[in-house]
């Protein structure tokens, strides 16, 4: 069974660009990131050098629902904004983070649904889920690692 590190997350400030998509458009996101990567030098004031591909949905319980998803990085501020991005902020509270291993994020994604959520004693809460890309990420290669940070709560 996959175990997560259950953190309270403080909030993040971030930049980037934002498109729309449904869940099965999986092209949407390949195309943002060729908007996103030739302008990410643009943003001066990037806490680090990491990356984060983020999904906000309006209701993650209905999946024929379009979201948005974004390309960014974390900043220190929302000031000086380039032209071409937007600013988002994440709120704080507790989240999930999964290493996620090689390439198969669906895989990971469903079976932090279907094996390790129903075993808690959290749902999931309204707030975006983001992925951090960092040093060890390897875009098509096996041996890439990446952290899922799913936002969660505890249930009622």
């Amino acid at each position: 069974m996959i175990q997560p590190k259950i953190i309270a997350l403080k909030e993040k400030r971030l930049v980037g660009m934002k498109s729309q998509m449904l869940r099965h458009e999986y092209g949407n996101i390949i195309e943002l990131w060729k908007r996103f990567m030739p302008q990410k030098h643009l943003i001066h004031n990037t806490v680090n050098t990491e990356l984060i591909a983020l999904q906000e949905y309006s209701n993650f319980n209905h999946p024929n629902e379009a979201f948005d998803i974004w390309a960014c990085a974390e900043v220190i501020d929302v000031i000086n904004i380039p032209e071409t991005m937007e600013a988002k902020t994440i709120a704080g509270g507790l989240y999930a983070v999964f290493l996620q291993k090689g390439m198969n994020t669906a895989a990971t994604y469903q079976r932090i649904m279907t094996e390790w959520l129903p075993n808690t004693d959290y749902v999931i809460d309204d707030r975006p889920h983001f992925q951090v890309m960092g040093d060890n990420y390897k875009n098509g290669s096996e041996d890439s690692e990446e952290d899922f940070y799913v936002p969660i709560r505890l249930k009622n």
